[in-house]
Parts: C-alpha cells; sequence; structure tokens
C-alpha cells in the first residue's frame, strides 16, 4: 500500500479522497490549517515551510503521491489570501516534497478549477504568480475582483502544472490536474451565501448539463484514479470533472 499526503484533508474534497483512499488501504498524512497530522497555515512561509517539514518528518521513506488541496474561494477576503494559499502555497509544497515523490516515482495531482480558463492566461495577475513576485502579485491583486482571483490562481496552476510535466517526468513523478466544476463542500456553501455571487453560482449550476451540482466523492473518484497505478501513462492532463459545463462553454478548445 503507498503512503500519500494531502493539504486540506480535512474537509471537502480533500476529506473525500483521504477517505477514499485509507479506505483502499493505504496511509494518507494530512495538512491542513486547524486539524491533521500536520497543521499550519499555508498562507504564510513559515506555515509552508511547517507544512514541508511535517511531512517529510511523516514520510522519510518518500511519499507514492502528494496532493495540494487546500485552498480558498473567490468569497474569501482579503484577495491575497486567495493567491497566497490557491498558488503560492501549493507550487511552495510542490517543489518543497518533490524528492519525497521521487523516490517512489510517484505522482503529484494538482486541483484546477473549470473556471481556471475564464481568465486569460496573459492576465497580468496569472502572469505574476507565475513570475514568482508573491509581494507583488498579491498587492496588485487587491484592485481586482474574487473572480479573477480565484479562477486566475487555478489557470496559474494548471499552467505551472503543464510547463513542469517534462523536467519532474525525468524524475519519475507524473504531474496531473483535477478541474472540478461546482461542488458541494463547505468552501461552496460560502459562495452560495454571498450576496454578489449566490445567485450567479445557482444559475450556472442550474445550466449544467448532466444537472446540479456535483458532490465531493464524484471529484475524490476520479482523482483516486489519477493516483492509482492504472493511470501510470497518464501526465501532463487536465481532467474536467464538471457535468459536461465546459464543453458546453469551450466546444471547440480542448
Amino acid at each position: 500500500m503507498g503512503v500519500y499526503a494531502i493539504t486540506g484533508g480535512a474537509t471537502g474534497i480533500g476529506a473525500e479522497l483521504k477517505s477514499q483512499l485509507e479506505q483502499a488501504g493505504h496511509r494518507v498524512i494530512s495538512v491542513d490549517i486547524k486539524e491533521g497530522d500536520v497543521v499550519a497555515d499555508l498562507s504564510t512561509a513559515d506555515g509552508r515551510q511547517r507544512a514541508v517539514d511535517g511531512v517529510r518528518e511523516l514520510a522519510a521513506d518518500g511519499l507514492d503521491g502528494f496532493i495540494p488541496c487546500a485552498g480558498l474561494p473567490p468569497v474569501a477576503r482579503p484577495l491575497s489570501l486567495i493567491a497566497q494559499v490557491n498558488y503560492f502555497a501549493v507550487i511552495a509544497t510542490v517543489e518543497g516534497l518533490r524528492d519525497l515523490v521521487a523516490k517512489k516515482n510517484g505522482s503529484i495531482l494538482f486541483v484546477s478549477s473549470n473556471s481556471a480558463p475564464m481568465v486569460p492566461a496573459d492576465d497580468p495577475f496569472v502572469q505574476g504568480c507565475l513570475g514568482g513576485d508573491e509581494t507583488a502579485t498579491c498587492a496588485a491583486l487587491e484592485e481586482r475582483d474574487g473572480h479573477t482571483a480565484y479562477a486566475g490562481s487555478k489557470r496559474a496552476v494548471t499552467i505551472w502544472m503543464r510547463r513542469n510535466v517534462v523536467a519532474y517526468a525525468a524524475d519519475g513523478i507524473r504531474l496531473n490536474a483535477v478541474a472540478p466544476g461546482i461542488t458541494m463542500t463547505p468552501l461552496t456553501e460560502q459562495v452560495l451565501q454571498d450576496e454578489e455571487m449566490g445567485e450567479v453560482i445557482r444559475a450556472f449550476g442550474d445550466s449544467v448539463p448532466l444537472g446540479g451540482t456535483a458532490q465531493p466523492r464524484q471529484i475524490a473518484n476520479v482523482m483516486r484514479f489519477l493516483l492509482s497505478e492504472d493511470a501510470d501513462f497518464v501526465c501532463g492532463s487536465v481532467f474536467f470533472v464538471d457535468g459536461g459545463s465546459d464543453a458546453m462553454l469551450r466546444a471547440e478548445d480542448f
């Protein structure tokens, strides 16, 4: 059986994936801000290092997989927190644990979003994330909006993943991403309660070809496959698990 580490493992999709992996007999190291095997605030550099150090202590022999699943919704404030957790913490923990995953020729699975393509790759926020200047990027983000912060952070993470596929594959590591649509998690409930975004999200959910919103298990099912040996030749892929909404909106793009 394998050893996996996951951030954001206490609630939502992360908790469901953790449960599924454990039910399959794997060991899962959970990192979260309030509870878990490692408790760390990923919005800070110190917290990210605490997360990396904690996982390294608990998995010295290597990881079969790492899933940076922790994230904040578009209604989180200040907006800089979204960038800090959804992008900069993801990259810091991935790079910090790269050698542990390489020890077992494992897999790193990113969590993107079906909203990621809604922010252009050349958007200044996306490019700021990819450029690595966290302070300047977060400062400039405060002049934008929650949708740009969330979707843009997911766009940047996905581009980073694709750019690094070759380098990580040389270490025996597969990089992939899952791109969920609206999924009923505590974070989504925060968005639904928001005066500005709640109605928009409900209306979009009603338009999904398969109808409604996803449950965490439906996302975790695909994630578990991507982490498994059955997906050992899947590398650099982005799996949309959104009931067909990406295809509905971008029928000519793939």
